[in-house]
């Protein structure tokens, strides 16, 4: 591992938190409001951390393992994604298939757990993520499938450098994972992570039951997976600017917090779509990386 990549790593976890506090303080300057400090995200989890924790009698060992495995594929995840253009910590051939089936396989415990509380609010929540899920992830692996194919790499690590955002391909393979990193990360116009109505919750109400340490792991799991999109959406974008090694982490963050600043926007400006048009947004994601493909392989 060079000490370009344990950099990389180190303001990954670091400055994860951060990308929360920059897009709530851009919506709330939208909206004419001062907004929260750009570190509440940091001041929630030391919050959450000194509290207690208290577990339902219907839970069984599945809702207490759920926070540690989330946690654990989501740091997992971030070993795999080169930035800056350096290569990943842990990179190999076909590696974005570990990526996608490690967030599948964190989704599929927070599923579990709130299925496991015997909550109908959160078997609503755990069925309507279940169904984005399965729309969003078609789209990541159409994406990759297209990068490879014109980088002629296996590996993330080689096709983000490799792809030029000027390539029309390669523009709508940026659309498509911006729309899937709203939906991913439980943004608007897919849900809304400041609502407290439970019938139109879909991520919060599935951990409506954790408290304390543990939702203090699956908020800084969130963090992480924010961070994950917002740099792979940075990494395409920037990938054809060359600058010496010492400023490459610096392009990588500043990358990752304008796209920050991109969501921020987009959930001041756009409303929140109504559950059954969800579908429609999906698929146009999907359609134009599959125009991307067809663009690549013709």
């Amino acid at each position: 591992m060079t000490l370009a990549a344990i950099l990389n790593l180190t303001l990954a976890f670091l400055l994860a938190p951060l990308l929360a506090g920059v897009i709530a303080r851009v919506k709330a300057r939208v909206a004419g409001r001062r907004g929260q400090p750009l570190l509440q995200g940091y001041c929630d989890l030391l919050r959450l951390l000194r509290k207690g924790v208290v577990y339902s009698d219907t839970t069984t060992w599945i809702f207490r393992a759920c926070p540690i495995v989330v946690l654990a594929t989501a740091v997992t995840a971030v070993f795999l994604l080169p930035m800056g253009g350096e290569p990943a910590p842990v990179s190999f051939a076909a590696d974005f298939v570990l990526l996608a089936y490690l967030l599948g396989l964190g989704r599929f415990f927070l599923i579990s757990a709130a299925l496991d509380t015997g909550s109908s609010f959160e078997g609503m929540g755990a069925s309507r993520e279940t169904f984005f899920a399965t729309l969003a992830e078609p789209t990541f692996l159409l994406g990759v499938a297209a990068l490879a194919r014109k980088t002629g790499g296996l590996s993330l690590s080689t096709v983000l450098p490799a792809a030029s955002p000027l390539a029309p391909e390669v523009g709508l393979i940026v659309l498509a994972f911006s729309i899937v990193l709203l939906c991913e990360n439980a943004r608007i116009p897919f849900d809304d992570p400041t609502t407290h109505l439970e019938l139109t919750m879909v991520h919060e109400v599935m951990i409506l039951d954790h408290s304390g340490p543990d939702l203090g792991l699956l908020l800084y799991a969130s963090h992480l997976k924010l961070w994950l999109w917002s740099a792979l959406v940075a990494g395409l974008a920037t990938s054809p600017l060359v600058a010496p090694i010492w400023l490459r982490p610096v392009i990588a963050v500043a990358g990752t917090l304008v796209v920050a600043v991109g969501v921020g926007l987009v959930e001041a400006l756009v409303p929140r779509l109504r559950l059954m048009r969800v579908p429609h947004l999906l698929a146009t994601a999907a359609a134009l990386a599959a125009v991307a493909l067809i663009l690549v392989v013709r």
